[in-house]
């Protein structure tokens, strides 16, 4: 019998968040597009040129990631001397697994491993990606009063500001998990292998020691690579949090140009802040790429803001937004993807530990 162990697929993931986004996006269509939309397409001078800002934004959106993942990655490891286009090439390449996974979890070992093959350390190159998500979570957590102040005087978001709350529920408990996680690495251990012991029958076969050494390991390489984090010098953590505001600021704009392209009014701070509850919505696990979620939260979301004389326009707003801040990243994040793995369907950790080509992106 052949044990050899078979690399983990992405297809399900990728075909649910493609399919839930398109099906979405078709049903808002079916109840906000008829003879009215079409009549209301006619009157306005659709102004492309604010189209191709949108996309332009969104590249931007890349290379300031990019940028963040350059200091903090040098800050960890000042021998890695990673470039901003080695960083970049990175945040590209992790756009793929990030857009088909909830909470765009798919990304981080990808961006571990690829700074692992540029001369960070393994637990160094951890700390600068699970850094990135910590100072995300502090930009995100900072920001959510401040965007239900600007919108609670806008409308009554009825369901939206249940999943808000939800969301941001969730996410105070995650980060509360995450702090305690760095601060209590034994007792987190501990509780580990009890969840392991009490679920051992859905486990794969493997050993009991086997499993309580792998948890030990890798509960002691997280708990490492937050101290180093912990410890680096403050100046390129504050820049890290500098280029943070940055990079989803300009994400935060690309709804804006595409209102004025359909000759809309842009709403620039209340799309700003409709975003960032957009955001803590959308990172809430419940679907692959949050596909699905994202639409109806930006139809609830865009609909108070556009208002009822235009809220035909509903569906078409979201078509190019979603496309350009989603679809492109897809087919962006699985170009490099397949540069560097020649797969874009296969992925499993295994596939990264064990792959070794001579430069990854030429």
């Amino acid at each position: 019998m052949n044990n050899e162990k078979k690399p983990k697929t992405v297809k399900i993931p990728m075909l649910i968040s493609i399919t839930l986004s398109i099906v979405i996006i078709i049903l808002i269509l079916f109840f906000t597009v008829d003879v009215k939309t079409i009549d209301q397409l006619s009157k306005v001078s659709i102004k492309y040129e604010f189209f191709l800002v949108a996309i332009i934004l969104n590249i931007l959106y890349w290379v300031l990631w990019g940028a963040r993942m350059k200091v903090l990655a040098n800050a960890m490891d000042i021998n890695a001397k990673i470039g901003l286009l080695e960083s970049t090439k990175i945040v590209i390449a992790n756009l793929f697994l990030a857009g088909i996974t909830p909470s765009m979890a798919g990304g981080e070992p990808v961006r571990i491993y690829l700074l692992n093959k540029n001369g960070m350390s393994f637990g160094c190159a951890t700390a600068a990606v699970l850094g990135e998500r910590l100072i995300d979570a502090i930009f995100i957590l900072i920001m959510v009063p401040f965007a239900l102040f600007i919108f609670k005087d806008i409308k009554d978001l009825g369901i939206i500001s249940i999943g808000l709350t939800i969301g941001v529920i969730v996410f105070i408990i995650f980060v509360i998990l995450f702090i305690y996680t760095i601060i209590k690495p034994d007792k987190t251990k501990a509780f580990l292998i009890y969840l392991s012991k009490k679920f051992r029958r859905f486990l794969k076969k493997e050993s009991e020691s086997n499993i309580i050494q792998r948890i030990n390991y890798e509960v002691d390489e997280f708990h490492n690579s937050m101290y180093c984090f912990k410890n680096q010098n403050k100046k390129p953590l504050f820049l890290a949090s500098i280029l943070t505001a940055m990079f989803w600021s300009v994400g935060f704009l690309i709804p804006s140009f595409i209102l004025l392209g359909l000759g809309l009014p842009p709403f620039f701070l209340e799309s700003y802040v409709a975003q960032i509850i957009l955001l803590v919505i959308i990172m809430l696990p419940l679907t692959p790429g949050s596909s699905g979620v994202a639409e109806v939260g930006l139809y609830g979301l865009y609909g108070v803001l556009i208002g009822t004389s235009s809220s035909t326009l509903i569906g078409v707003f979201i078509i190019l937004y979603r496309f350009i801040s989603f679809h492109m990243n897809l087919i962006a994040g699985a170009i490099f993807q397949y540069r560097i793995f020649k797969s874009v369907t296969s992925f499993s950790m295994d596939v990264l530990k064990k792959h070794d080509e001579d430069g990854y992106i030429k």
